[in-house]
Formats: C-alpha cells, sequence, structure tokens
C-alpha cells in the first residue's frame, strides 16, 4: 500500500519507512513537521497515513490535529495515530468523527513488528485499531464499566455496525430495517449505558463505541 508517515524522530522515521518498504509498502512521503502533513497527503494521496501526535514547531499535538483536519478534507482517509501518551480530548474526537479506518497505538506497540503491520492493514482495510491503553482511560475517566447484556440482540447489531463506523442509514440498509427504528435502538443504548446527554449525540456515539471496544478486548 502507498503510505505517507509524519515522525520527527528521525531514526525512527527511517526506521519505520525500512520496515514498510522491506514487506512491501510504499512510502510516498516521511516529514518531520506538523505544518508539512496536510501538504504531503493532498499531494499524494495515500492509501495511509502513519502521524505521530507530537510534531514540530510546539510538540504539542500538531499530528493529531491535522489527522482530525485530514479527516475532515479526506474523509475517506486511513489514519493510524502513534503516541507516547494518550491524548484523550483528540483521541474522542477522533473517533468522533466516525470508527471506520482509524487507529491509535502506544509507541511501545510499534517495537512489536508482527503488531504493528497487522494493525496498518487492518486500518487501511477500513477497520478499528485502539490500544488497549487508550480504551481503558478514555473508559475509565467518561464511562463506567457498562455490561453489554443489557443490550437486546438487535441492539447489540446496532453497537456493533456503529462502531464499524457505519452511519444511520447504512445501518438500516444492512441490517433491512428503517432509519427511525436505527434512532429508537441507538436512543435504548444510551439509556442502558447511562450515558450524560450534556455532551450531545456525538459525544455518545463516541462513548457507546467505546464501551463497546472495551468490552470486546476484555473478552480477547
Amino acid at each position: 500500500m502507498r503510505i505517507v508517515i509524519a515522525e520527527d524522530n528521525a531514526l525512527l522515521r527511517e526506521g519505520m519507512v525500512l520496515l514498510l518498504s522491506s514487506n512491501g509498502h510504499s512510502v510516498e512521503a516521511s516529514v518531520g513537521a506538523g505544518p508539512e502533513i496536510l501538504p504531503a497527503l493532498r499531494n499524494h494521496r495515500p492509501d495511509l497515513a502513519v502521524l505521530d501526535v507530537r510534531l514540530p514547531p510546539s510538540f504539542r499535538d500538531e499530528g493529531l490535529r491535522a489527522a482530525l483536519a485530514a479527516r475532515r478534507e479526506l474523509p475517506d482517509l486511513p489514519v493510524l495515530v502513534l503516541s507516547q501518551y494518550v491524548e484523550e480530548t483528540y483521541a474522542a474526537e477522533l473517533l468522533a468523527h466516525g470508527a471506520k479506518g482509524v487507529g491509535y497505538l502506544l509507541k511501545d506497540r510499534v517495537g512489536r513488528v508482527d503488531q504493528f503491520l497487522e494493525a496498518l492493514e487492518t486500518v487501511a482495510g477500513g477497520g478499528t485499531v485502539l490500544d488497549p491503553e487508550v480504551v481503558t482511560q478514555l473508559l475509565s475517566r467518561q464511562v463506567a464499566a457498562r455490561p453489554m447484556r443489557n443490550l437486546s440482540p438487535r441492539e447489540q447489531e446496532v453497537l456493533e455496525l456503529m462502531a464499524q463506523g457505519k452511519a444511520n442509514n447504512a445501518i438500516s440498509e444492512q441490517l433491512v430495517i428503517t432509519e427511525r427504528a436505527v434512532s429508537k435502538h441507538i436512543r435504548n443504548i444510551f439509556d442502558k449505558f447511562n450515558l450524560p446527554p450534556e455532551g450531545g449525540s456525538v459525544h455518545r456515539r463516541v462513548l457507546a463505541v467505546l464501551t463497546y471496544l472495551g468490552h470486546d478486548i476484555q473478552e480477547s
């Protein structure tokens, strides 16, 4: 696949280029600063972007903000974010724009080559890859453990499709039910998970998906 990398650590950046190239991928561009990311993505239109969270010039959240901007401008672009730490606010916002083709891994996982390459393939294929620590921190801050067993079989199906990044109309088509029925099932999921209404429907949708993903990790 064709990949664009954004990583300010030259050694890690060149190591990823070598690793990906030796495994049959093409690194179209490798940049080291936040302002370089969007131009590279616009120019190369890659199959996947691998972005570090903290990049020059401020070393705060340039990579994650670039990921959010890229997802708005190029909505079908799969993005895998790498970080030393869990940036909770931006991680939740990234998921709020749809969990399809999104990954968030802590850099410790990059050293595990097989897992890293598998994560790349999953995200590029439209799947979701979240580091267990990311899920744990987001859930512990905003969502207490909420058992899936409270959901009906249909509600579980709807939630699983939400976790795949599908919109309500796509869920209704796949389950052969009306969009009104989908909306009702989603409201029931929110109620059964006791999700706070203050954050709005998008925020609650993210929390519901995180609950599902967190349950999936615990079961595995």
